[in-house]
This record gives C-alpha cells, sequence and structure tokens, in this order.
C-alpha cells in the first residue's frame, strides 16, 4: 500500500469537491491558510519570549543586588 497514485489523487479531488461543493472548499481552504499562518506567527513570539525572559530576569537579578548592598550598609 503505496502512495496514491495520480489519477487515484484526481479522483478523490473530484468526489471531494461534489461532496462539499467548489465554494466550501474555497472557504475551508482560506479557514486552513489562516490557522497555519496563526500558527506560524505563535511559534515566531514563542521562539521571541525566552530572550525577553532573560532580560527581564537580569534586571530582577540586578534589583535584588541593590536591595541586598542597601540592606548590609
Amino acid at each position: 500500500m503505496g502512495m496514491p497514485s495520480v489519477p487515484q489523487l484526481l479522483i478523490i479531488l473530484v468526489i471531494v469537491v461534489l461532496i462539499f461543493g467548489a465554494k466550501r472548499l474555497k472557504n475551508l481552504g482560506g479557514d486552513l491558510g489562516s490557522a497555519v499562518k496563526g500558527f506560524k506567527q505563535a511559534v515566531k513570539e514563542e521562539d521571541e519570549k525566552p530572550a525577553e525572559l532573560e532580560d527581564t530576569t537580569e534586571q530582577a537579578d540586578a534589583v535584588m543586588r541593590e536591595a541586598e548592598e542597601k540592606k548590609s550598609v
């Protein structure tokens, strides 16, 4: 059971168009494209967050050091 051949894929496509209709498939394709775009954007934002969190951690550490220095004086 390998991959379907080109004629088999065309037959499947025709059946899907007959069942759902071209307009509905167009809307479904647009929705799928929007979902993929949103997913890629979320992944990109997630990759950027660790750098932002690292900066925040460094700032918090600096504030803690200052507070400790003031206590010891």
